[in-house]
């Protein structure tokens, strides 16, 4: 679960090292998103000679929180940090390599490219 200032690692190779969330996509009055959602974030370090530069506004898929995320069948899952994968405006992958597990709930939002290239997916 992540809201607002939350810091994300980047979970691909699209040149950005750390992400700040601005605001989860949903509403106005959207506070919190999980696994699987949509975020609009701001790049607070990047490669120079990565996709996505310094300080510019991108759109991010969770893929690992570390807040517990309860499954239909009562399990839960939880990661060892806060991730997120940099998307473009068509929901397309703007990098060409996923790192770390995936959880399996985006691959149920419909990001079946992510998980695709992901080594793992629990």
């Amino acid at each position: 679960m992540v809201q607002h200032r939350t810091m994300l690692t980047v979970a691909d190779n699209s040149g950005a090292k750390v992400l700040q969330v601005i605001q989860p996509l949903g509403g106005s009055g959207k506070r919190k998103a999980t696994l699987g959602q949509i975020v609009v974030g701001v790049v607070k370090g990047a490669d120079p000679n990565g996709q996505v530069k310094d300080h510019e506004i991108v759109k991010v898929v969770i893929v690992r929180t570390k807040k517990e995320f309860r499954r239909e069948d009562g399990s839960y899952i939880k990661f060892d940090d806060n991730a997120g994968v940099v998307i473009d405006n068509d929901k397309n992958l703007r990098s060409t390599r996923i790192f770390g597990p995936i959880a399996r709930e985006v691959r149920e939002a419909g990001f079946t490219k992510i998980v695709s290239l992901a080594q793992e997916v629990w």
